[in-house]
Formats: structure tokens, sequence, C-alpha cells
């Protein structure tokens, strides 16, 4: 408006957005003058007001205390450095958490895996995403690799008769089974606490249920680990054209299905009844195995039950080697013991919950590091990019 000449030779074919090229407190007319000397004649310049005054704002990344190693190599691959904060815990394991430096109107990441003390690391996301918030954050993003409570997503599971026992067949038997109205949905009750706390937005990879999402009402972006998998198989297992993608129950074959599909070979699920949880009864297999490369694909492994159980089976069925590829090993109880005495040829797991001490205990385990996808990830949130190229391609 106060460059008659600018404004005479505007030219709806060459336009030139000044969001790319220079920060918003410089752009005033006199500035882009001298920014762009000699050459202003030939650059037609439109600078609104939307563009004046909306800005994305600047990044901080900070770290939880659940897993330092994936936080620090997400700002590595960004190229920025981890954000100052204090966790501590009062005698009475009070969780007190203090933010090192300002957020006002920064764009913040906030990096805590469901893993290890569970219930206090999420105690300490909830406190940290709040301390952001009323510290006038522009926006809060949770990255929670691992969601917890994600098991804990429906109300469809078994008891026994009215005296409470566990035992299954016997309440089968007497038809005094039901469902189990009261059992929580835990999921549910995380999703509520962490928009309360503040959350804008919610990073994690692959949730147990994916119906998981629908219990928030702030954006969820449930990243998968399938494009890394499949790298790992074809870089990692030279016999992988003759391999079959087994699940280990009924709930993941839309997962193999999806990783059998752009391998182009077969498929296979388990089914298994559970007498209790952590307990498994009896396992079916449905598919044939004979003389080929079995690879379990699940979400997680806790205790490793399952898994263990369905590699016998499959060796039983005439499988030649057994893989299991995870995205979550968060191997609690006895499951290293069990790895080191079945028969896989590797556990594969990636490195949503901290595995270093795992892989020395078990020569067995191996890891993937996901950390380029969160990365990618936060960048792509950050400037406002689509995310779904990770859903099939892994970042380099």
């Amino acid at each position: 408006r106060q460059n008659n000449k600018l404004i005479n030779k505007w030219k709806p074919s060459k336009v030139l957005y000044l969001d790319s090229v220079m920060p918003v407190r410089s752009r005033s007319l006199s500035r882009v003058e001298s920014f762009f000397g000699n050459s202003l004649d030939q650059q037609e310049i439109i600078c609104s007001n939307n563009l004046l005054h909306s800005r994305m704002p600047n990044i901080k990344v900070f770290s939880g205390t659940s897993h330092p190693d994936l936080a620090q190599r997400i700002v590595d691959r960004l190229g920025i450095d981890l954000g100052k904060v204090v966790t501590k815990k009062f005698s009475n394991l009070e969780t007190c958490v203090e933010i090192g430096e300002s957020v006002r109107g920064e764009d913040v990441y906030i990096v805590q895996s469901g893993s290890g003390e569970i219930n206090d690391n999420l105690m300490e996301l909830l406190i940290m995403i709040n301390a952001c918030k009323i510290a006038s954050a522009s926006r809060v993003t949770a990255v929670i690799p691992c969601f917890p409570y994600a098991r804990q997503d429906k109300k469809d599971k078994l008891q026994g008769g009215e005296d409470g026992s566990d035992n299954m067949k016997f309440a089968k038997k007497n038809h005094d089974w039901k469902f189990r109205s009261r059992a929580p949905i835990s999921a549910k009750l995380v999703a509520n606490m962490l928009s309360v706390a503040g959350a804008d937005h919610i990073i994690t990879m692959d949730l147990h249920a994916s119906q998981i999402q629908g219990f928030f009402d702030i954006p969820v972006d449930n990243l998968y680990a399938e494009p890394a998998v499949l790298k790992w198989i074809k870089e990692n297992i030279p016999e992988w054209k003759n391999s079959i993608i087994v699940s280990p129950d009924a709930g993941g074959a839309k997962r193999v299905t999806s990783i059998a599909d752009r391998l182009n070979v077969e498929f296979a699920l388990i089914h298994k009844e559970r007498k209790k949880a952590n307990e498994v009864a009896s396992m079916v297999l449905v598919g044939d195995v004979k003389d080929k490369i079995a690879i379990l694909v699940d979400d997680m492994a806790d205790t490793c039950g399952t898994i263990v159980h369905a590699a016998d089976r499959l060796v039983e069925a005439g499988a030649l080697k057994v893989y299991a590829i995870l995205t979550h090993g968060i191997f609690s109880g006895p499951a290293i013991s069990r790895i080191n005495n079945a028969c896989f040829e590797a556990v594969v797991v990636t490195n949503t919950i901290p595995q270093d001490g795992h892989m020395r205990d078990c020569p067995k385990i191996q890891c993937i590091d996901v950390s380029m996808m969160f990365a990618e990830a936060v960048r792509r949130t950050h400037n406002g990019e689509s995310v779904s190229y990770l859903f099939s391609n892994v970042p380099y």
C-alpha cells in the first residue's frame, strides 16, 4: 500500500510468498526492498494480512524419564536440542516436573512411552502436558510410542460363576458364565486424562485396538511399524519369498494379511483360548506352514506365553524356521527365559520401549529403530504436512 510501483505491477501469474524466505518480524516493504535489492523490480510480491500475522510456532521437544534414548534420537534426526526439564520425586513419591525453558507460543512435543513403571510415567506425562499448557504453549503434542492401558479397551472378558471362580470350563459347563459387566475400559480413561491435562494432539504407534483413536476428541496419529517390518524382513531373512506370515491370535489377522499382501506370500493364524489372563489353554493352527519360514507378527508381547506356544505349534506343523516380529516388546516376568528356551531364530522388536537390557539378557532379541518415523511425524505435524506418507514408507 505504501509503494505504488509494486501495486501497479501486480501480475497474477508471478507471485512470491515470503513465508519461506524471511521471518514475520521483518515483513515490511522497506525490509523487502533491502532484502531483494536491485531485483525488486523483477519480483511481484503479495503480503496478505494472514501471512503477516500467522506463522508456525517454534518447536520444542521434551523427554520424560521412560525412554530418553528414543527422545534423543528424535531430536538428533530433527537437528535440534532436547528441551530442558527436571523431573524428581518428593519423599512421599509425588512426581514433580519443572520445565527449564520458555514454551510461550511454542509448538511442544513431549516424548513419553508407556513402559517401565507405567503409572508413574503416565502421571509424569500428564503433569508435563499441563505444565506446558499453563505456561502458554501454543500446542502440546504427546508422543506416546507405546500407549499405556491399550489392552483394556472393551468389556468382553468372561468371568466364572457368581462365586467369582476363574474356572471357565466349569462355568461354561454349568451355563453360569456371563460378560463381566464390571470390567473397566481403562484406555478410555487414559484418553480422557490426556485431554483434560491439555494435550492437543497424540502421536502413537500400533495401537492394540485401532478404535482407541475414537476415544479421543483430539487428533490422533496412529503410526504403523509395518513399513519398518517389511524392510527388516527383506534385508535379514534371505528365504523370505518362501515365508508365511502368521498371526498368534485372530485379532491380528488384519495386520498379517496386510504384510502378506505386500510381500506376496501366504498367511496363517492361530486360534487361542484362554483360561485367564496371561494363560493360554489351547491353540489351533489355521493354514499350512510345512517346509516354510514362519514369521509370527504381533503388536506386543508381555510374558511371551502366547508367542512361545505359537512357535512350538508351528514347529510341530513342519515350519523350517520361526521368527517373531513384535512392535512393543514389554517382556515382563518370565518372558526372557521363555524366549531363551524357545525355538526362535530371532525375536525382533522396535525401540518404542527400551530394549538394551533385554538384548543383553537374550541374544535372540534384535531391535528395529523407529525413531526416524516419529521424528518425521513430528516434523510433518509441525509444518502442517500430511503424515499418511509414513503409513507405507520408511523415511531415510
